[in-house]
């Protein structure tokens, strides 16, 4: 999880860097969710803004994505500003001459208003932060570490359906050691009381001894190995894939890759009328198509809808125009 020395938000976002959800706390995950309240209409009825207008966004992309770039694409350009997208700039940019990781931050901050980092190295977000001089820097994702736009989107996608992120239970399921999403969802969940959590993973892939023991002073943690141990009242399942790219070999990583796949079956035996079924996606196999229509399924609907309105939020919150 990362540093404590980075800039607390106490609920002012503007010209914040964003590197790690414990940046946060429960007044200003609450104050975001507010204004997202306000761009939200935009999205989902298309409406024209010029909120962001004459501000750019730069997407420094060094790992694939869809969603998250996508997101942030569109809420950028839905609030009336500008991108420059930048994907695997190891292949198409001066990275491949050489440059330095910290030269390209300081190149591409002189073209925009703030940069979207997503970098394969845990701890490169709070790398660039330190770098940037003149603009914030939104972590998209540092290796293994954290994903606090994520964690934000899960944390609006439950506080939408339930109004509430105290006193839940829920479960995390999959790649808990690797799952970077999984580490900001639970450090959010510890901003508000009475929260507790099972976390299903092999045992290769459980929480980390010292992540575990940072959570469960505020988070009560339950490490569990099968999904018959999972309580049926649980107000959310937060499903991962296991993550490929972070195994050493094929062999370990088959050796534990879908352990634990949902089923029709296996959904209505175990959750709750009202537990919603989440999943940061991609999924590679571990909820079956089946699942897709059940209305507790909220991965490819309101969960990826709230990525964009809780970006546009931030952003112009950041930018200072909220």
């Amino acid at each position: 999880m990362a540093s404590s020395n980075l800039q607390k938000i106490q609920g002012d976002f503007k010209n914040k860097d964003i590197v790690s959800l414990s940046q946060l706390d429960d007044k200003s995950v609450l104050k975001l969710f507010e204004k997202v309240s306000l761009v939200r209409e935009l999205g989902e009825k298309g409406l024209p803004s010029d909120l962001l207008a004459g501000k750019i966004v730069v997407l420094l992309f060094y790992e694939p994505s869809s969603r998250t770039r996508s997101s942030f694409d569109a809420a950028t350009k839905q609030l009336g500003g500008q991108t420059i997208v930048v994907e695997n700039p190891q292949q198409f940019s001066s990275v491949s001459k050489g440059e330095t990781f910290e030269d390209t931050i300081r190149v591409f901050e002189a073209y925009c208003d703030a940069i979207v980092l997503r970098h394969p190295e845990l701890g490169s977000a709070e790398r660039a932060a330190k770098t940037a001089k003149f603009v914030p820097i939104i972590n998209a994702g540092d290796g293994a570490g954290e994903h606090p736009t994520q964690a934000l989107l899960d944390l609006y996608t439950i506080w939408d359906r339930k109004k509430n992120l105290s006193n839940l239970k829920g479960v995390m399921a999959g790649d808990i050691l690797n799952g970077r999403t999984v580490h900001s969802l639970l450090e959010g969940l510890s901003f508000f009381p009475g929260n507790e959590v099972f976390l299903l993973a092999p045992e290769e892939l459980k929480l980390s001894k010292s992540d575990f023991e940072k959570v469960k002073a505020r988070v009560k943690l339950h490490e569990i190995s099968s999904i018959d141990q999972i309580p049926k009242d649980c107000d959310f399942w937060y499903w991962t894939r296991v993550q490929k790219e972070r195994f050493k070999s094929e062999e370990l990583y088959k050796r534990v890759n879908n352990r634990y796949i949902v089923t029709k079956e296996i959904l209505n035996k175990y959750a709750g009328k009202v537990t919603i079924l989440m999943h940061p996606l991609p999924r590679v196999g571990e909820i079956l198509e089946e699942v897709d229509s059940d209305p507790r399924a909220v991965y490819l609907s309101s969960q990826i809808r709230s990525g964009m309105y809780v970006r546009m939020a931030l952003l112009a919150m950041i930018l200072g125009k909220l």
